[in-house]
């Protein structure tokens, strides 16, 4: 049982995002006082799926303004609470300015929020959503580790601001929020390092995470003539809500947390609907390496040669013991996240029936 202080309010960065919604509503679940930090509390809107949720729980919710960028602009979010949750950072593969686009926010907010912390007196615990993108660059990087399986204890060195951009920035802002942890000794830092997050988002409509963006490409047919052969983890959004509450709430939590369920890849991923959905365009086939190599950067920008080199047929392995052990962890079966999460991209009219 996690033993959670309902009298002391809690701080969520980012709040209205894909994984950031599931924290609050697992923490409103448990009645804690939220205090959820947008750019635009006004917002009526993009706050509504946040409203309902409160309506109907025990816990509840406040708004504040605050920018990642915008320096001291979480201190009065922050205020009396016990526990920082920061999971805001951007997931965008396509950029245009990596350094603008990516880097900045996610090391400059990581300052910001950790910066307010060492003022906030009420503060004991800051959980921060890293992702296994600071422990890899690439799935060729998994097989040149010992044991070609990737642990807490590895970082992400292969990564920069001209390859896989996104992955550095992740890289740049956790090597910078244990800099700022260690160095006081008031609150202490816990890291949750989720691999791809997949499964229903809580505001069918409102996000753009990559996750759907690479979901609804395998229903919607962009796919349909193959998948590339690419490593990865998978892991389902309730359950990585759920890391993030034991991380905050059980007393020895500590150190990094590798958060995936399953060492899965694209094609396993695609392959897990087909039970279900036979008659989408899901993807049968795997292309083959060489033709990716050709196709694919004319296809999208975003993608490299180099990535496609680097990735295209390697395996992807990751310990997920510590969380396990440690977190009290037991992961969803891959089956149920992609099926809930498709099924709730054609309810919401993102997949087109067939």
């Amino acid at each position: 049982m996690l033993n959670i202080d309902k009298t002391k309010p809690v701080l969520v960065t980012g709040a209205t995002g894909y994984v950031a919604g599931w924290i609050v509503k697992r923490l409103l679940e448990e009645g804690v006082t939220v205090h959820a930090a947008v750019r635009n509390p006004g917002d009526v809107a993009k706050l509504a799926h946040l409203d309902q949720m409160a309506l109907k729980l025990p816990g509840s919710i406040r708004y504040f303004k605050a920018d990642l960028l915008d320096e001291g602009s979480y201190a009065e979010a922050m205020q009396g609470c016990a526990i920082v949750f920061h999971t805001a950072s951007p997931f965008r593969l396509d950029v245009n300015d990596a350094q603008k686009d990516l880097v900045d926010p996610a090391k400059l907010g990581t300052q910001n929020v950790l910066e307010t912390a060492n003022k906030t007196e009420s503060v004991t615990r800051v959980v921060l959503t890293s992702s296994c993108a600071a422990i890899y660059g690439d799935c060729a990087d998994v097989a040149n580790t010992s044991r070609q399986v990737l642990t807490e204890d590895i970082w992400n060195t292969s990564s920069s601001l001209q390859h896989v951009p996104y992955s550095y920035s992740k890289t740049i802002a956790e090597h910078l929020a244990w800099e700022i942890a260690k160095q006081q000794t008031r609150w202490n830092l816990v890291v949750i390092n989720p691999s791809f997050i997949l499964g229903p988002g809580l505001n069918a409509q409102g996000t753009s995470s990559e996750s759907f963006n690479f979901v609804r490409q395998l229903g919607d047919g962009r796919m349909k003539a193959g998948i590339p052969d690419i490593g990865c983890g998978a892991v389902d959004v309730r359950d990585v809500a759920e890391a993030h509450l034991r991380a905050a709430y059980l007393p020895d939590a500590k150190g990094r947390h590798i958060v995936s369920a399953h060492d899965s890849s694209l094609p396993m991923i695609a392959q897990a609907l087909l039970p279900e959905y036979k008659d989408y365009p899901v993807p049968r086939r795997i292309l083959p390496k060489w033709l990716v190599w050709l196709v694919a950067p004319l296809a999208d920008k975003s993608i490299t040669r180099k990535m496609i080199s680097r990735n295209v047929a390697y395996a992807w392995r990751a310990d997920n013991g510590k969380s396990i052990r440690e977190l009290r962890m037991s992961y969803r079966p891959l089956q149920v996240t992609i099926q809930d999460m498709f099924q709730q991209m054609i309810d919401s009219g993102q997949i087109p029936k067939p």
